[in-house]
């Protein structure tokens, strides 16, 4: 498979899984006996939107929803502390998403941690290729998604 058809399976996999979550909260059960739920699942969604916009702003001309780098790595801003912080703020938004709407939600957005891991790890793989220091920032930041937890 030429890149190019890997980067654009990689995108509809996890417009699949978004759209999962999404259809979940809709037509899933409510957390209406748990209003506490909804307030919770609001924060942390919009803890994770600002997790991903500071990472794509980090990123800023590199950014692309493809794995094929666009550029070479970066160490500064949520970079720093987790290599792809995107793909974190991307779980913990839907996390939310899924506690503000219906437990149903909750399977497809678990099913964004050992996709975006597989996604993170085919990534890297093109990184290290396209840019000879990326091994030196892997051992320098161990955690991928989330400060001190994986």
């Amino acid at each position: 498979m030429s890149r190019a058809n890997a980067d654009r399976a990689w995108v509809s996999g996890q417009v699949l899984l978004i759209a999962f979550i999404v259809i979940a909260g809709i037509v899933g059960p409510h957390w209406s006996a748990r209003p506490i739920l909804v307030v919770v699942g609001v924060l942390v969604a919009v803890a994770g939107g600002f997790a991903m916009l500071w990472g794509g702003r980090t990123l800023g001309r590199s950014l692309t929803p493809f794995p094929s780098p666009r550029g070479s790595h970066l160490e500064r801003g949520p970079y720093r502390f987790v290599r792809h912080p995107i793909y974190g703020g991307g779980i913990v938004l839907a996390l939310g998403a899924a506690l503000a709407s219906s437990p149903w939600a909750l399977v497809p957005s678990a099913a964004l941690v050992p996709f975006f891991l597989v996604k993170s790890r085919y990534e890297e793989r093109l990184l290290a290729q396209a840019d000879p220091s990326y091994g030196g920032y892997l051992t320098r930041v161990r955690k991928r998604f989330f400060p001190g937890l994986l």
